[in-house]
């Protein structure tokens, strides 16, 4: 996602004026829309099967607790072991695709493909919550904007489809939006409210942004390198490669990460489409993911709406993620809350009485202390090392020494390690 964001560039137009005014022309799929990319530069040779950067973790979704208690792998394929097939089976399947952005194959290409492949849990997690809950919703965003419906897997890649992920650098939510950048697409975000982590408003805050880009670059390609990097590097690699404006021609010329990005796309693309080959199965869901929408217009706790509808509160939480302290504060404006469909009669009846249910959990001071981010518990594993848990979440081992009070970097099996994200 956009680290940084120059607030000088005119680029990052008004939204819903331009996109009144002239909708995105969609890109003629051409026949040979898929290539088989040979690779002859070094420095991209290089960069293939041993560093293929995930932006996150991809098992991030994982260290959601509600997410993992409330869908269920039941597959005896998924512990068969990872499959991988050959270059030109690969390509046929992508080809085969309904997809208006290029589907460029490639050993890079081939790499994610078979990164993901050897995740099984990790995949069938986000085939579950996307098929269930996000996808659609990513969809509706993205035809708004008349934007490539192929970039509703961006956020697999971007957050592993973990509303509350939040990036080293402080990019939050699925999309992984910056503060700056969110504002600037109409997010709010302050001590009590965060936007970023909307799946609705932030999907449609990025498909504007993605329909912006495009206008800035007329390429997918280059439009999703620069959403993860930002417009500056992109047209700075373009600059370096004398004007060519092709993503696998300024390939090495990108920051390390973005290098992984586009070929992370169109991998999410190909194990979303063709995961039952790899024996992969789409968790199932253990709740009914149907909801509506109604308008708060006083402060509330979650936690009261939930005792009160009999709606568990982790299942709140997980559909209201933009709440930071779980307290709506529609005493300053009427916040949207999402509830299970199947409680919103529940939730019409006891609407009055919410409110007087335990008044002082909407009400209590909340103490703000010096935090360091989200935290997760990493359980050790044989042949685990601080060094190589470090370098999996992107934090460094003297961090990890600190949060865990550690005073050498031996750790054991079975231990839980504190990270903060």
């Amino acid at each position: 996602m956009l680290k940084k964001i120059v607030y000088t560039l005119v680029f990052v137009f008004s939204c819903g004026v331009l996109m009144a005014q002239e909708s995105v022309d969609s890109v003629a799929l051409e026949s040979d829309s898929l290539l088989m990319l040979e690779i002859s530069d070094s420095t991209l040779c290089l960069q293939l099967d041993s560093q293929v950067i995930l932006p996150l973790p991809l098992d991030t979704i994982l260290h959601d607790y509600f997410v993992e208690k409330s869908f269920q792998i039941d597959c005896e394929r998924a512990d068969s072991g990872a499959i991988y097939y050959s270059d030109s089976v690969y390509m046929a399947r992508l080809q085969s695709m309904p997809h208006i952005m290029e589907m460029t194959y490639n050993r890079v290409v081939k790499a994610c493909i078979e990164r993901y492949a050897r995740c099984p849990k990790d995949v069938g997690y986000m085939l579950g919550i996307g098929n269930t809950y996000y996808f659609p919703m990513f969809e509706e965003a993205l035809e708004r904007y008349n934007v490539p419906l192929e970039l509703k897997y961006l956020p697999v890649i971007e957050s592993a489809l973990n509303a509350k992920a939040k990036s080293p650098v402080g990019a939050m939510g699925l999309w992984q939006f910056m503060v700056g950048t969110g504002k600037i697409y109409g997010l709010e975000v302050n001590s009590m409210v965060d936007e970023r982590r909307d799946p609705r408003k932030a999907s449609d805050a990025a498909a504007c942004f993605l329909a912006d880009l495009y206008k800035l670059y007329g390429d997918w390609h280059l439009v999703i390198a620069a959403y993860n990097c930002g417009p500056g590097n992109v047209s700075k690699a373009i600059r370096i490669a004398n004007g060519k404006r092709n993503f696998w021609e300024i390939y090495p010329y990108l920051p390390r990460e973005t290098r992984s990005y586009v070929p992370l796309f169109i991998a999410a693309n190909y194990i979303m489409n063709f995961y039952e080959e790899h024996n992969m199965c789409p968790a199932v869901p253990m709740f009914n993911y149907a909801t509506d929408t109604v308008m708060i217009s006083d402060r509330v706790h979650l936690q009261q709406i939930a005792e009160k509808v009999n709606i568990p509160l982790d299942e709140l939480k997980f559909l209201n993620p933009q709440y930071r302290y779980d307290i709506i504060p529609g005493n300053i404006k009427p916040y949207p809350l999402v509830v299970p469909f199947e409680h919103i009669n529940s939730y019409a009846l006891n609407r009055d009485s919410i409110l007087a249910y335990k008044p002082e959990l909407a009400k209590r001071e909340i103490k703000f202390e010096p935090s360091e981010g989200e935290v997760i518990y990493y359980k050790v594993k044989s042949g685990d090392t601080l060094g190589g848990i470090a370098k999996k979440y992107r934090v460094s081992v003297k961090n990890l020494q600190k949060w865990n009070k550690l005073k050498s970097t031996t750790i054991r099996v079975g231990q839980k390690i504190k990270i903060y994200k």
